[in-house]
């Protein structure tokens, strides 16, 4: 049901009973947000407000319910410690006391060595812990401080020596070895020090996975309207980012719809995080990139806390060189967290707890610089009393439509009474040009600020209830607000300032984890968890109540109503204003876990098996493509028989090239699905020096439902109908059936040649739900009956849809017959789904070899491949199989040689989310790791890999075709992480005599840095006037020589120095290595063919901490991002023959920002 808020206007409330929303009630929100945000948004001492759930009452009843049931966590949240016991003569030690202490909490755990004299001891806290192992006739050994994390074991071996067991021999950490031997994942741990200490921008800490083996950033990164928790988008093995899993003290933490993290932990509050790239046990599943598993902290047997504020502005910060010319000054910056954390003992080795609270206040100013319309356009177009528009500074011949293309107009300029009084209108709402001597490129730069305001908690119990039984419980709260305008005003829109919305975003997420441990016998512990997590984002277009494309003459667009108010988005040839954000949007979307795992130790086995159930609801009212509609202006329109054309002339002729829209004729329409996973492992120690890891993994993953009767429907290609559920025969799932068949092997097996030397191998399959409704979310709830997705499409280039007096026609809906099912009609798009389940699948392997050179350092190196089956085509699920062939170009129409236009009569895209391709990536992957100690960690690896994919581009009829590098791909990555602290104060190697004052200044300095080195990105060549040769598919030239990278900003690779290439066969189609390719053919040139400039960045912390007592201290910090100040160069304009061609704009990272803070800490 929906339900209305004060504040967000509208909310949804999940619930298993439906109930109808009438239009006027949901239109009601619009007008209840914006009187909110007139009023209320920005003053934060608001009154109190009751969220839709409960926490307090919710988290208290799942903990009570926990602590009755039998059983949660299992290796996603613990740890183990093993090892094996022998005399001096190298015997295995049978029955010796092995007792495991933990350090924080004081709590025990005891066991004995079996006949071999192995030891386990398993469902271990992540904690430091003490290992005493004792035995008849032999001196008691004490291991102390022994680092364990989730997911991991420590091995602990002990070599007993003769003599009394009063007598203790302690052995530190740092002589335990660095050698994992018990499995054969790729993972990276980090530690809270590392954690808390390393310079991450933002503080954001999802960064930390680029820290990590295999992982690179995706070029593409989610709107922060959708996304304010500001989880980054990361290709983890080639791998798409939205198949990375994200756990949360051992429960899921990822929205499957987008393929985000839910809940971003705040620093304060993890206690460790381990990032899992591939091989993970059969315990996890639903991931084909990396596992990223983080632990929040528990209280311990003592009370600590701190208080911290960090402050980021305009002080240190370096200029753009493209956006920030000296003469101009910067835009205002400040970035403010704050915030307190604070836990302990509630009841003495019994009852912990741990809270921590996170505030965050942005204002974010930054500058654009982007293209415009000329002075001159200004002066002739829209001045009334000039006879003609001039746009001869564009220097590209255009043609007259109403000479079927044959006439040009004379040097550029159109005559008067052939402007549209429409176009002119919104014209006038652009500024003119504000960069001397740009000309028609980059010619203006715009600044503003975003404001953003976040507010983050956790709270976590622990529960030693009695020697058998543990409970746990966390709940997490996260709540975001931002206001963005754009480039050209609230009104007039345009790319957002300091953001990428240029709208109003209010989101909150919410995180529950409970659980509990019970040991029913020394060698069989059952554990339970629940898991529940909400996201919600609510999203308001800017220019509500307002009518711009009715006051300029423009019917059909604003309809009277707040959905429909706002300026329509407007591209012109890439030029772009109005609307872009992706709103109006409401959404809701929950999820709720049960796991249940056992543990049986035998002999040298370690058995595992479990159950994962999983239901997930979601609620979507998408406006991607404003409501008041997106008018696309191309060059196609005026172009000429061989070329030319202009977007901008087009528009002043009032010519609509493409036209698209969203209209509702239902707003409830939601999905739900459910989700279940199965495993069994064994671990066996076959030798002291061979384990072996293999498990079984089965994951059901049940066709979606749709909320009820007409809230969906599928579309059978075939048919060319559409089924409504709850119709006829037709049930709310649209009879699509499912696959038992998703069983997931894995296999370890680690084997120590020598004490130091270990050789792992490991192969793994895995499946997930992909993103973007692929699987589950907007999909079918986004077609016919519930809503028409309206798509205008010229039969040609040449063409158009209708011109700006007249405006759209209105959006086709069809009346649903009792059967449930039509035929689709023209013009509306629609998403289709395969009749079966089909699941993104990964095989992965790898062979890994790690030498100990010292006890605290090792060295692995390791060869990471994978091949991706039935996943994306590129990075969307989406590819269109309505797309026309190249064949028959030129006489044919478009539409003519569109698949289903002679079966159905469609001109529309009909985006397939058939799971269809396939991808690979293959690896070498160097490792260096260095553990604390002597006051120095370290983490450095290189990555020498290369992925391969498929593009969604043509891809319905010649998958060949954009078959190439991935667009992420970066064959050299290099990155270093290290911490030190400086030998400096009293009881280093300098100044080691030194106190008082002396102490205070010259002791306590740390440095912690990280630093990137890569090559550069992927990108396809194209030409100007393709247009003119083909009208689908890639742009390309042919490539008939040889490409030279020259680097230079002004020409990064040879171009043919801004000359047009000339028609297919005719002088000039040759210039240098670039060849205009024949007409109705794709040119030579490979799909990312050619490389960008590579990065580097170095980010530092430099850390002076004075003691205040013994257990307080008081830490002064500055983090330098981007330290040296590297401008790193974006890619270049891909175009060969145009305009500026092979010319960078931009960067690829920003420039030097300095953050400082303050932290108390006890």
């Amino acid at each position: 049901m929906v339900k209305f808020d004060r504040r967000l206007g509208v909310t949804t409330e999940m619930s298993f009973r439906r109930r109808s929303l009438g239009p006027s009630a949901f239109l009601k929100f619009w007008k209840n947000s914006a009187i909110f945000w007139n009023s209320r948004f920005w003053h934060h001492r608001r009154k109190a407000r009751s969220p839709r759930v409960r926490p307090a009452v919710l988290f208290l009843g799942l903990c009570f319910c926990a602590s009755v049931s039998s059983p949660v966590f299992a290796q996603a949240i613990y740890g183990s410690i093993f090892g094996t016991i022998t005399d001096q003569s190298g015997a295995a030690v049978v029955g010796a006391k092995v007792t495991v202490t933990s350090v924080q909490k004081g709590t025990q755990f005891q066991t004995t060595t079996n006949e071999t004299g192995n030891y386990t001891v398993t469902h271990l806290i992540p904690d430091q812990y003490n290992v005493r192992a004792s035995g008849p006739g032999f001196k008691t050994l004490e291991s102390r401080s022994i680092p364990v994390y989730a997911d991991q074991a420590a091995r602990v071996d002990s070599h007993f020596q003769v003599g009394a067991a009063e007598e203790i021999v302690t052995v530190s950490a740092e002589e335990v070895p660095l050698l994992k031997t018990d499995r054969a994942d790729v993972a990276t741990t980090f530690t809270e020090r590392q954690v808390k200490n390393l310079p991450l921008y933002n503080r954001n800490f999802t960064l930390l996975e680029l820290l990590t083996p295999g992982t690179t950033r995706a070029g593409f990164q989610h709107s922060s309207a959708e996304n304010p928790q500001g989880s980054s988008q990361i290709m983890v093995n080639g791998q798409h980012f939205g198949e990375t899993s994200y756990q949360l003290d051992g429960t899921d933490n990822r929205d499957p719809i987008l393929g985000i993290i839910v809940i971003n932990p705040t620093l304060e509050s993890i206690a460790e995080t381990k990032i899992t790239s591939q091989n993970y046990d059969a315990e996890f599943g639903q991931a084909l990139g990396g596992v990223v598993t983080a632990q929040t902290k528990s209280g311990t047997k003592t009370w600590h806390g701190s208080m911290f504020e960090f402050r980021r502005t305009g002080w240190g910060q370096a200029r753009n060189p493209f956006l920030d010319p000296p003469d101009r000054k910067l835009p205002p910056i400040k970035w403010n967290q704050f915030g307190a954390s604070i836990g302990g003992p509630l009841v003495t080795k019994k009852l912990f707890v741990f809270g921590d609270y996170q505030g965050t206040r942005r204002r974010n100013g930054a500058s654009l610089r982007l293209d415009v319309p000329t002075a001159l356009v200004h002066s002739t177009c829209l001045n009334p009393n000039v006879p003609f528009c001039d746009l001869s500074e564009y220097q590209v011949p255009i043609f007259d439509p109403a000479s079927d293309n044959t006439v040009e107009f004379a040097n550029q300029q159109i005559p008067r009474d052939r402007i549209s009084p429409q176009a002119v209108a919104l014209l006038k709402l652009i500024p003119e040009p504000n960069v001397p001597g740009a000309g028609a490129f980059q010619n203006f730069i715009a600044s503003g600020i975003a404001k953003f305001a976040d507010d983050n908690f956790n709270i976590r119990v622990d529960h030693n209830t009695t020697e058998r039984l543990r409970i746990f419980g966390r709940y997490s709260f996260a709540d975001f607000r931002q206001d963005s305008a754009g480039a050209f005003g609230k009104l007039a829109g345009g790319p957002a300032i300091g953001s990428d919305l240029a709208g109003q975003s209010f989101s909150r997420n919410q995180s529950i984890a409970v659980g509990s441990t019970y040991v029913l016998s020394p060698s069989l512990i059952t554990d339970f968890r629940f898991g529940f997590f909400r996201y919600h984002v609510n999203v308001l277009q800017n220019g509500r109540g307002m009518n711009p494309a009715a006051d300029a003459g423009i019917p059909g667009l604003n309809l009277g109503d707040l959905l429909t108010s706002g300026m329509p988005f407007v591209d012109i040839d890439g030029f772009t204003f109005g609307n872009i954000c992706n709103c109006p949007l409401l959404q809701t979307e929950n999820q709720f876990q049960w796991v249940n795992n056992w543990t049986k130790t035998a002999g040298n086995h370690i058995l595992k098996w479990g159950a994962d159930i999983r239901y997930a609801q979601n609620f979507r009212f998408a406006g991607f493509g404003p409501r008041v509609g997106g008018l696309i202006f191309e060059g196609g329109r005026t172009q000429g028989p061989d070329g030319g054309g202009l977007g901008l002339a087009t528009f002043f002729l009032g010519d609509v090239s493409k036209f698209g829209r969203y209209v509702n004729s239902k707003l409830d329409a939601g999905e739900r699905q459910k989700r279940w996973f199965f495993y069994g492992q064994d671990t066996y120690r076959i030798t002291r020096k061979l384990t072996m890891n293999y498990g079984l993994r089965w994951e059901i993953y049940f066709p979606q439902s749709v909320t009820g009767k007409g809230a969906g429907g599928w579309v059978d290609f075939n048919t060319g109908l559409v089924s409504v559920a709850g119709y006829g025969d037709i049930n709310l799932q649209g009879n699509v059936k499912n696959s038992f068949h998703n069983f997931a092997p894995r296999l370890g097996i680690a084997y120590q040649v020598t004490p130091k030397t270990v050789v792992r191998l490991g192969y793994g399959r895995s499946f997930d739900i992909g993103v973007f409704g692929s699987v589950f979310g907007h999909s079918v709830t986004q077609n016919l009956p519930v809503l028409a997705n309206q798509q205008l499409h010229a039969p040609s280039n040449t063409g158009s849809v209708f011109d700006l007096a007249t405006g759209p026609p209105p959006a086709n809906f069809i009346a649903v017959p009792a059967s449930g099912k039509f035929l689709l009609p023209d013009q509306v798009g629609v998403s289709v789904l395969p009749s079966r389940m089909r699941l993104p699948t990964l095989d992965a392997w790898n062979v890994t070899v790690q030498h100990q050179i010292t006890p605290t350092l090792s060295l692995e190196a390791g060869y990471v491949a994978n091949k991706g089956t039935h996943v994306f085509a590129g990075n969307n699920p989406r590819y269109d199989v309505n797309q026309p062939s190249i064949v028959g170009f030129g006489t044919l129409s478009r539409d003519e040689r569109k698949p289903f236009f002679k079966k159905f009569g469609w001109t529309q895209e009909i985006a397939y989310l058939g799971n269809d391709a396939s991808d690979n990536y293959n690896s070498l992957q160097v490792k260096v790791e260095k553990r604390f100690s002597k006051a120095y960690q370290l983490l450095a690896h290189y990555t020498w890999s290369r992925a391969l994919n498929h593009n969604d581009d043509y891809y319905a009829i010649d998958p060949k075709v954009n078959y190439g590098v991935a667009d992420q791909d970066r064959k050299h990555v290099f990155v270093l992480a290290n911490m030190l602290d400086l030998p400096f104060g009293k009881g280093k190697s300098f100044f080691s005599k030194t106190g008082g004052l002396t102490n205070r200044i010259v002791g306590g300095w740390s440095l912690n840095a990280t630093a990137f080195r890569m090559s550069g990105l992927p990108f396809s060549p194209s030409y100007a006037f393709c247009g003119a040769d083909i009208d689908t598919g890639p742009c390309r030239p042919n490539l008939v020589g040889r490409v030279h990278i020259t680097g230079k900003r002004t020409g990064y690779f040879t171009t043919t120095n801004d000359v047009f290439l000339e028609p297919n066969g005719t002088p000039g189609d040759t210039i240098g290595p670039w060849q205009r390719p024949a007409a109705g053919t794709f040119g030579s040139a490979g799909r990312n063919s050619l490389r960008g400039p590579g990065l580097f960045q170095s980010d530092l912390s430099v850390v002076k901490s004075i003691s205040l007592k013994e257990t307080a201290s008081v830490q002064f910090r500055a983090d330098i991002f981007n330290v040296f100040n590297v401008v790193n160069l974006a890619n270049p304009l891909d175009c060969v023959d145009c305009i500026a061609a092979g010319r960078i704009i931009g960067t690829a990272s920003g420039q030097r920002q300095m953050m400082f803070s303050l932290r108390l800490q006890f």
